[in-house]
């Protein structure tokens, strides 16, 4: 009775990752993030949101965007990046600001001038 190391060894093999283009999708990811920040937080001046609204309206634009990778990459996702959840979380703060500045610009300038 012989048994093969193939069947003898389930681990999976290791996924080699190539880091120009880990680097070049991060890039990406991350001047698509900056764009939709200015986008979103010109949006929210004009509509006038305040307080609370005006982050939830922040974090509703970050899952759309994330939602739309998603899409894009479609279900071979793990080709492009490393883990969905970092997509999702890398660089929220720097987009956070870019976002808080141009939504009190802009609501400056529709509402209070």
């Amino acid at each position: 009775m012989s048994v093969s190391l193939k069947a003898k060894d389930n681990k999976p093999e290791p996924i080699a990752y190539s880091e120009a283009a880990l680097r070049n999708n991060a890039i990406v990811v991350e001047y698509c993030r900056t764009s939709m920040s200015a986008l979103s937080g010109s949006t929210a001046g004009v509509l006038g949101l305040t307080s609370l609204n005006g982050f939830a309206f922040y974090m509703f634009a970050v899952v759309i965007l994330w939602v739309m990778f998603m899409i894009k990459a479609g279900p071979n996702w793990p080709k492009y990046y490393v883990s969905r959840q970092s997509i999702l979380t890398n660089g929220f703060f720097g987009g956070l600001f870019t976002y808080v500045l141009f939504w009190t610009f802009i609501y400056g300038m529709v509402h209070v001038y």
